[in-house]
């Protein structure tokens, strides 16, 4: 049979695909499926990134001008993550191979709006119509697509999550401890989440917020700094493995008060976690937060609500808790890689591969 090529981001990167792609790898989808993952971007200097990049084109027209691949799986962002991409689907379109693609970006509408240009706008719109199959991340994101695309074939998948065979009781976390993971910065609510503990600080001297993940950590730093509040943050940096397990473990508030997102995998597994989210209704996050159900949802950018709510949150630890266990639940039945990937793997049946 031949094979299924998947592209995306090397395993050890930072960031959402890889993320993504890891709990695949874990769950046994690439020993179901005849896939061979080939990586297009990895961390570091654009020499790396390059090598890699050219490395990894030359190993995938050996695949296709052999007639190895019978079906390419993309995983795209935006600006760069999307024209790296171009160079894989274009060839695949010219050999009549099917591709999927499968977005994640949670701003590629601000790309593809904003950014692209009449030509670029014309390429992103080509790919989208000439993919076999369309993977978006929400409902929200399936409509949005449909405004660019009169593609038939677009389905919502959420991002699955592997389930912790237990979470950390209550009373063993530590109080007042506030977890957040992304690229610090605007789009993901740094700064707002800065200025909200500002304010609470005085009233809650327990309050510890814990932020993981790369970006402006200079900048952040600094403005903790000018808000009297560095002792209370700790910058983590990017946070991995059993690091992040026990950030999650000794927390009990996940907050992410961002501007755009497609479904952050980062709120999935704090609530796989156990934890109460504190979050905007931004992307697919509506569909898996239900305001006042498995955590909160506040404007981006209004910083008196995302106060509000944290201090709730805070002064209430049996809500914190109660819930906690809805978000653990909806996780269990809805995220979950044992309730996402049969979606994924019918779609592989239905282009012709059965589990091998």
């Amino acid at each position: 049979m031949k094979k299924i090529v998947m592209l995306g981001t090397r395993f050890d990167t930072m960031g959402g695909i890889s993320a993504v792609v890891n709990v695949y790898r874990a769950a046994g989808l690439f020993q179901r499926f005849p896939i061979v993952y080939l990586d297009t971007h990895c961390d570091g200097g654009a020499g790396a990134k390059l090598q890699l990049l050219l490395r990894t084109w030359c190993r995938f027209f050996v695949l296709l001008l052999s007639g190895q691949i019978g079906l390419l799986h993309v995983h795209v962002s935006r600006r760069a993550s999307f024209w790296r991409k171009a160079l894989f689907f274009l060839p695949a379109f010219l050999f009549r191979v099917p591709a999927v693609l499968h977005l994640h970006s949670g701003a590629f509408h601000e790309f593809y709006e904003r950014e692209c240009g009449s030509a670029g706008r014309w390429l992103v719109r080509l790919v989208f119509d000439r993919a076999a199959q369309v993977i978006v991340l929400s409902q929200t994101w399936r409509r949005w697509a449909a405004t660019i695309t009169a593609n038939p074939n677009v389905h919502a998948i959420y991002n699955p999550v592997l389930m912790p065979a237990a979470t950390a009781e209550w009373d063993a976390r530590v109080a007042g401890q506030t977890l957040f993971f992304g690229r610090l910065g605007k789009n993901k609510g740094s700064y707002d989440l800065l200025e909200a503990a500002g304010r609470l600080a005085p009233r809650f001297p327990q309050l510890r917020l814990r932020m993981g993940g790369d970006g402006e950590l200079a900048e952040v730093a600094a403005r903790a700094g000018e808000l009297g509040i560095a002792p209370q943050v700790e910058l983590l940096g990017w946070v991995r493995g059993a690091d992040k397990e026990h950030a999650l473990a000794s927390a009990t508030l996940y907050v992410l008060p961002s501007y755009s997102e497609g479904l952050p995998m980062s709120v999935l597994e704090a609530m796989a976690a156990g934890l109460p989210v504190l979050t905007t209704p931004v992307g697919g996050i509506p569909e898996a937060v239900g305001d006042g159900v498995e955590g909160f949802l506040i404007a981006p950018g209004d910083v008196a609500a995302l106060a509000l709510r944290w201090e709730q949150l805070l002064s209430d630890p049996e809500l914190a808790r109660r819930m906690g266990q809805a978000a653990r639940h909806k996780i269990a039945t809805t995220f979950s890689a044992e309730a996402i990937l049969p979606q994924l793997e019918q779609l592989y049946r239905d282009m012709g591969y059965l589990p091998v």
